[in-house]
């Protein structure tokens, strides 16, 4: 951990306690609360100015040189998987990832981890049926356990501390993988990235850069805001436009050209390269009608944002055979290619991909390994969404890599509609 500017209570940076919020728990009675944001706000920072620069440095070249970057991790972390042995076996197979990227492009790939934070989880329903019993949904482990009763889901703050320990320890991991100490890390990463979602967690973790006076988010290194908090003129918003940090945004299918000028607006004022990536999850069968004008709305006001696809969230499907979530690769290869051709088209770079990947052989998605629905119980071990295993995630690697404009045709939904 790095003692690095922290603020004691910062009142007089959080507009966002004025702002709306969505997705929040309902702790604030709890009679831990308090104490627990105490810790947050003595605590040392888990990532360092330095770092961060780093790696805004980086970033600022993606737009204009063959840099790729590739983001990838569990959909939600397990506290119980924070050890140095899980996190290493994530690092090896995000550098796995990288590295056949790097063979097929020749391109330079920076390395980011859904890691080191990404305890927490929006739900498009509070609560879920167990039978005939009602209970609170799963949020992630800062939040509640994802054991099925009562008691085991009711929020508790005291996980806040608990995900600033956890983070802490894969932060250490991999900081030790970036190789030098100090002021020259690996440019490449891996660097850290989570949803900044709870907003009590994240605004109690602001710091100031003693050098320059900046305040930065130290709770990691690429934080974004996630498709259903991306309001505007909500705190989420609020807070990420306010810190030094590099941060993303996810875009929806919901998304108009206006609404993601406002956004790159609030999150990218000084239009500062590298500074904001835009991350689209649309479903394959709308990515053709949805983001077309949204590009041209971009490039056309000159916002210099960094382009990558997730292709997973808006290709998730109920197992009719097995009542599990699932993905399909061929969905997932289709809106990958599909943004490719979409950015590029309208004289945009495509920057690379944002996936959920899991460090074992899971089979939570179809394709590949997995061929069928009633393969997915093998080794469906996901706390939330389905993950891509291993050789399902290099298929996807291979089909980007590989294919060039002239080779590719257009993206096709399974009901036969011209998509993109």
């Amino acid at each position: 951990m790095h003692n690095a500017g922290a603020t004691g209570d910062p009142t007089d940076l959080r507009p966002w306690d004025r702002l709306p919020a969505q997705q929040q728990p309902d702790w604030h009675d709890h009679p831990a609360f308090e104490e627990t944001c105490r810790k947050l706000l003595a605590a040392d920072a888990l990532v360092t100015p330095a770092e961060l620069r780093h790696l805004s440095q980086t970033l600022s070249t993606v737009t204009t040189s063959d840099t790729l970057v590739l983001q990838g991790g569990d959909c939600a972390e397990s506290f119980h998987e924070c050890t140095d042995t899980h996190t290493a076996a994530k690092l090896d197979v995000l550098d796995r990832l990288a590295d056949r990227l790097h063979d097929l492009t020749g391109s330079p790939v920076v390395r980011v981890g859904r890691m080191a934070g990404q305890f927490a989880k929006p739900r498009s329903q509070a609560v879920e049926q167990r039978g005939a019993l009602s209970i609170p949904a799963f949020r992630g482990h800062m939040l509640n356990s994802e054991t099925a009763t009562p008691a085991a889901r009711v929020a508790d703050p005291q996980r806040m501390w608990r995900a600033y320990r956890a983070s802490d320890a894969v932060q250490r991991v991999m900081r030790a993988h970036r190789g030098p100490t100090g002021d020259t890390p690996d440019a490449t990463g891996p660097w850290s990235s989570h949803e900044a979602l709870i907003i009590d967690y994240e605004a109690r973790l602001l710091r100031r850069d003693p050098d320059s006076g900046a305040v930065y988010l130290a709770s990691t290194h690429l934080p974004w805001v996630g498709e259903r908090t991306r309001h505007v003129h909500g705190a989420h918003v609020a807070l990420l436009g306010a810190v030094a940090n590099p941060v993303g945004c996810k875009i929806g299918p919901t998304a108009t050209p206006e609404d993601v000028l406002r956004l790159c607006d609030a999150l990218d004022p000084g239009r500062t390269p590298g500074r904001l990536t835009l991350i689209p999850r649309m479903g394959r069968d709308r990515i053709g009608r949805v983001l077309p004008p949204i590009v041209r709305a971009v490039a056309t006001a000159g916002h210099p944002v960094i382009w990558l696809s997730d292709p997973m969230h808006g290709n998730t499907v109920m197992s009719r055979r097995t009542g599990l979530k699932t993905r399909y690769l061929t969905d997932i290869v289709a809106e990958a290619l599909a943004f490719r051709d979409i950015v590029e088209g309208h004289g945009q770079r495509a920057a690379g991909l944002h996936i959920e990947v899991a460090a074992g052989g899971v089979t939570e998605c179809i394709g590949g390994p997995v061929p069928g629905e009633e393969d997915l119980p093998r080794h469906y071990s996901s706390l939330c969404d389905p993950r891509l295993n291993l050789d399902q995630a290099t298929e996807l690697i291979e089909a980007w890599g590989k294919s060039t404009p002239a080779q590719r045709t257009p993206a096709v939904s399974r009901a036969g509609e011209y998509t993109g």
